[in-house]
């Protein structure tokens, strides 16, 4: 049985990854999964400096899932170079970085201080507010998308992983904006903006008033923008939104990802990227599939 993947030219032991910002480095989830025995894990989002994150309340359940409006607080590249890549290595996993920024400067910065670091790939977050066109987010533009894609592609020694936000007309615009920009791979979907109101207080429940809705609820839209996505350009996929099932796995591969990355159910159980992988062994087993890559956009 093969449960090997290979994605922007490196090859993973399975597609089974981590989603940025829910699993921090790994560090915290060590008591319940084996770092080395998932695809990858991917990192936290670091920035060219260390940001505060937005302030508190911001995070907060919801019916099908939780919105989050964390603002990407993150340490910063040095400490996380000195820190988290070697604590990573040492535990035997592979690494996908998720790099933010403000400018297409701050992206340019991170990539190239990674350049010599022993990283597998380099995901794009662009759904960071881009502070110098009055902070719409670099991936609701396909002009602006397809420029930052063109500068961080440019300065980056790793394959490139455009992280598409959902937050779109039409996603399929923004992934070719991407491909056409240069981009190795992409990863959708980012969170879809939602809020939630306090009705007995009459106050927003999040300080931001807005914040990113994951978990189960968006499932059904990320299978929908996969599958698009996978029909409109020819990039690998990394497929993600509400994934807790291993059957939530299968469904986002047959649709067109190479790999997944579960999110949200990792707050709930931390255990769940192992549970799932052993249920897609099962699932295999049960269907006599020898090699996972043969469900890869199975549905056409």
């Amino acid at each position: 049985m093969n449960l090997s993947v290979t994605l922007a030219g490196k090859t993973f032991k399975n597609p089974i990854t981590t989603a940025s910002g829910t699993f921090g480095s790994g560090a915290e989830y060590e008591e319940f999964v084996d770092l080395s025995a998932l695809g990858a894990v991917t990192t936290k989002g670091v920035a060219n400096v260390p940001w505060e994150g937005n302030p508190t309340p911001r995070v907060t359940e919801t019916y099908g899932g939780m919105l989050n409006a964390v603002g990407l607080q993150n340490p910063g590249i040095e400490l996380f170079c000195k820190r988290d890549i070697p604590h990573l290595l040492k535990k035997k996993a592979s690494i996908i970085v998720n790099v933010c920024g403000k400018s297409a400067e701050d992206y340019e910065e991170v990539v190239e201080r990674l350049a010599d670091e022993p990283v597998d790939l380099l995901e794009i977050n662009v759904s960071c507010p881009n502070v110098k066109e009055g902070g719409i987010a670099f991936g609701q533009n396909p002009d602006a998308l397809y420029e930052i894609t063109r500068r961080v592609k440019a300065k980056a020694k790793q394959p490139i992983v455009m992280k598409l936000s959902p937050n779109v007309t039409d996603i399929t615009e923004m992934a070719r904006a991407a491909e056409a920009g240069g981009s190795d791979a992409l990863s959708l979907i980012n969170t879809l903006t939602g809020m939630k109101i306090d009705i007995h207080r009459r106050r927003f429940v999040l300080a931001n008033q807005t914040g990113g809705l994951s978990g189960p609820a968006i499932h059904p839209v990320a299978v929908r923008m996969v599958y698009q996505v996978h029909k409109a350009c020819k990039l690998p996929i990394i497929g993600m939104g509400g994934v807790m099932t291993w059957e939530d796995a299968i469904e986002l591969m047959m649709a067109g990802a190479t790999m997944v990355a579960v999110g949200t159910a990792n707050f709930h159980n931390p255990r769940a990227t192992m549970e799932i992988l052993e249920g897609i062994k099962r699932y295999m087993e049960q269907y006599h599939i020898e090699d996972i890559c043969d469900i890869i956009g199975c549905m056409g």
